[in-house]
């Protein structure tokens, strides 16, 4: 194990830890001290307090900024400072050189005590629109790495190799699956209620990741209209659901965008319409310019969509998905962070 320290922080949702993930395997596999700094709310400790190939772990007692009133805006502010001080502390006593921000309000305070250290620090944004936090960090970043911005030295999304081991051609629709991400999505899982009785006609096999609050639901619609589905609520294997995919209806998160770029499967994807600067609809429309995916807002959806889909080059799409990624992004961006 190589002495020298590299700080990964940002997180609070999965899109943003999936990435630190990544980065954290490659600079594990290399030889590096990894110390996370991320927050006590949101899934960062879920994710990585017990995650053995991360040296040192920091959860701090710190939120958001936005939606919250200005008391509360001007406490989360003071917090995320006061904070950025001891993660300067930090990076001094382990004699931190280089820290790479994935984004969050997790981010915030190991972003300042970086830039407050004089220390090179590194960006990556997952998303069409920039974050709030990183379009103030950002313009003290040595490098911004972004799978959407053209001026960006590397515009691979860093995800898992896994994904692209498992990548194939999807021809036909013979299996359909709906992802509203872990917490669910009543808007998907509604939809997906809509158009079971059509894919059944169809001899089309259905997989449903729900979330905990519509599971039951879901379960007894199926069961009363003689469906055979595949239901959960949230599987960490997510992956050995979507291999089995031809299609997929999904949030344009872009952890699952791209994931689901690798693994070559053609999607609807339905923007999460609260998502902060509308980013996931930004998301998917960069797909979408390119004739790469099907998209509809919430208030549009109706099973009318699936005409445009079953008579659509499914097998063009499915290639040209897969070429539009590449797996060794989190490797490329990981050469850079390491240069001298």
């Amino acid at each position: 194990m190589k002495d020298m320290y590299i700080v990964v922080t940002g997180g609070g949702t999965g899109g943003h830890l999936a990435v630190a993930r990544s980065l954290i395997d490659e600079l594990y596999l290399r030889g590096y001290k990894v110390i996370f700094i991320g927050s006590t709310k949101g899934a960062d400790k879920d994710w990585f307090e017990n995650y053995p190939k991360i040296e040192l772990k920091y959860f701090l007692e710190t939120k958001g900024v936005v939606n919250q009133s200005f008391f509360g805006k001007f406490t989360s502010l003071f917090k995320i400072i006061k904070e950025a001080f001891f993660c300067k502390e930090i990076m001094k006593k382990y004699g931190v050189k280089k820290v790479i921000s994935v984004g969050g309000f997790s981010a915030a305070s190991a972003s300042f005590g970086a830039i407050l250290g004089g220390l090179e620090l590194f960006i990556h944004e997952q998303n069409s629109v920039m974050g709030n936090l990183n379009k103030i960090t950002s313009k003290f970043a040595k490098e911004v790495f972004s799978s959407y911005d053209l001026n960006s030295s590397i515009k691979d999304y860093p995800i898992s190799e896994k994904f692209f081991n498992h990548q194939r051609v999807r021809k036909e629709i013979r299996t359909i699956i709906f992802l509203g991400g872990s917490q669910g999505a009543t808007a998907i899982n509604n939809f997906a209620i809509e158009i079971a009785p059509i894919l059944k006609e169809k001899n089309i096999s259905i997989i449903h990741q729900t979330g905990k609050n519509d599971l039951e639901k879901c379960k007894i619609f199926y069961k009363e209209n003689n469906i055979e589905a595949t239901v959960f609520d949230f599987d960490k294997n997510i992956l050995n659901f979507m291999d089995k995919a031809d299609f997929a209806v999904s949030r344009s998160g872009a952890s699952s965008l791209w994931e689901l770029c690798a693994l070559g499967i053609p999607t609807l994807f339905i923007p999460y319409p609260y998502a902060s600067l509308n980013h996931q609809y930004f998301n998917a429309k960069f797909l979408l310019d390119s004739n790469l995916c099907f998209l509809k807002l919430q208030n549009e959806l109706n099973s009318s969509i699936l005409d445009e889909i079953f008579k659509s080059d499914l097998e063009t799409i499915s290639k040209s998905l897969i070429n539009i990624i590449k797996k060794d992004g989190v490797k490329q961006i990981t050469d850079r962070i390491l240069e001298d």
